[in-house]
């Protein structure tokens, strides 16, 4: 809460939050990602500049433009090159 705007703190917000509302956010954050404010801005500007990259013929992904998030698929590959 922020100066007393945008409601309830964390602690009155889980003493009130249903069952129903918290299955409804899970829902939420499924199907549009995270809340986080800087991951969605990091998000459009990668989209941004992938766009940018393939227009001039580069073949680069989404996630090489997105440094704090991990690739799929990159934790298998690390765990499966230690096994080695």
């Amino acid at each position: 809460m922020l100066n007393g705007i945008g409601g309830n703190t964390i602690a009155e917000a889980k003493a009130t939050l249903s069952y129903a509302e918290v299955l409804a956010w899970v829902a939420y954050r499924d199907k549009h990602g995270s809340l986080n404010l800087a991951r969605r801005q990091e998000l459009s500007a990668a989209i941004v500049a992938m766009q940018v990259n393939r227009s001039g013929g580069g073949k680069a992904e989404l996630h090489d433009f997105m440094p704090h998030h991990v690739k799929p698929g990159s934790a298998l590959e690390k765990a499966m090159a230690e096994w080695r």
